[in-house]
């Protein structure tokens, strides 16, 4: 346990700061960065981390920021995503999605929840466990990521390309101040349907695409009962999430149609036998074809990372020592701390789930209001998350 002496010498550095804290946060949620394009943000981050006095700051070969503070031998990373889904209809929005409001307490804004909430504290964390002796042992990472775009690449592309491999993880997708411990896992699949086009005046001398789908649409809408469950990470599912349509005109009978499919995996399912049910569904056909994704997109910064779209479902056990170690930060500081999971998948498929990084997530927020027009954070959280990031690091030496 961290001396009860320091940590309100924490408290009380983290409680002087906490105007800084929250105009950080106001200032990277007033930064547009849909769509991967974190260059901007990335900078006003890296501008708080040279002003905090990191030892060093720098973009890595994908465009995400990475700062470093301390020289220990074991390796503490903290991961948070600074892109954000877009803002939707514009007129959804009672306010504007980048400079927010402020009302009762809660930051209404674009990403204020998902993900740019853990970021301040995070950072102001790592510079206060230095200011306070509690890296000793520990070099501690900051990752400012693009995650919307493909769960899990830029933590990838970090290890494999770039050459930082942590030793331990921390994920700051919203947690409601609890200790996060896993989630399940995910593959995303699609399914292509030809046919043959014809004018829809003469809609017989074609073969409709779209009605290929619609049984296997609606197979697909039924299958939930029977897949896998888990007493943690819950009850596998499947959604049919878009489709689109190859057609000639309106007036003309499509030649093809494709339907996306998002399978959220629990442990004990595969992605290829996921695969191989979506296959079965189909039968013996050839104009109608089923794979998973492949995600090959370059980053803003022209680099390419190619991966398969499968994400594996991971969790650390309650007794495992870093979760146990979030545990006591949390209770030293407030009294208590629970544990719990994301609904939703993070970076975490990586970290644990293809790499074997143990990792737990921590952050202000509530994921049900990620993606929202609603998109909200407690401040008061987001300066007291500051704290246990600043704790934790003596906890795992």
């Amino acid at each position: 346990m961290v001396d009860q002496a320091v940590v309100e010498q924490v408290r009380a550095q983290v409680n002087a700061q906490s105007d800084q804290i929250v105009q950080f946060l106001k200032d990277l949620c007033a930064i547009p960065s849909m769509d991967s394009k974190i260059r901007t943000v990335c900078e006003r981050a890296e501008a708080e981390m040279r002003a905090l006095g990191f030892d060093d700051v720098w973009f890595d070969k994908m465009g995400n920021i990475v700062g470093k503070i301390g020289d220990g031998e074991k390796k503490l990373l903290y991961d948070s995503h600074l892109d954000t889904v877009g803002i939707g209809d514009p007129d959804e929005w009672d306010w504007d999605p980048f400079q927010g409001k402020v009302e009762d307490g809660v930051f209404f804004a674009r990403g204020a929840c998902d993900e740019k909430g853990s970021t301040p504290g995070m950072i102001y964390g790592l510079a206060a466990a230095r200011d306070f002796g509690l890296l000793e042992g520990v070099t501690g990472y900051y990752f400012g990521n693009m995650e919307e775009w493909c769960d899990g690449i830029a933590p990838h592309a970090l290890v494999e390309a770039d050459g930082l491999r942590p030793d331990l993880v921390v994920i700051g997708e919203p947690t409601r101040m609890k200790v996060y411990r896993g989630h399940k896992g995910r593959v995303e699949m699609q399914v292509v349907a030809k046919g043959k086009s014809a004018h829809a005046a003469s809609n017989f001398l074609g073969d409709n695409a779209i009605y290929k789908l619609l049984p296997i649409i609606d197979a697909i809408s039924k299958l939930e009962p029977e897949l896998g469950d888990h007493p943690f990470l819950g009850h596998g599912r499947i959604t049919v999430t878009d489709m689109h349509v190859k057609t000639p005109s309106i007036n003309a009978v499509p030649d093809e149609a494709l339907i996306y499919i998002d399978r959220r995996v629990t442990f004990g399912e595969e992605p290829l036998a996921e695969l191989e049910r979506i296959r079965k569904i189909i039968g013996d056909r050839h104009d109608i074809q089923a794979s998973i994704l492949y995600y090959n997109d370059p980053s803003y910064t022209g680099f390419v990372f190619p991966v398969d779209k499968i994400f594996p479902a991971w969790a650390l056990d309650e007794d495992h020592f870093f979760v146990q170690a979030g545990i006591k930060a949390g209770e030293q500081l407030w009294g208590s701390m629970t544990t719990g999971k994301w609904d939703f998948s993070t970076n975490g498929i990586y970290w644990m789930g293809k790499a074997g990084i143990p990792s737990i997530g921590f952050g202000p927020g509530d994921e049900i209001h990620a993606h929202t027009v609603i998109d909200q954070v407690i401040l008061a959280d987001v300066v007291r998350a500051t704290e246990w990031y600043a704790l934790l690091p003596s906890l795992v030496r």
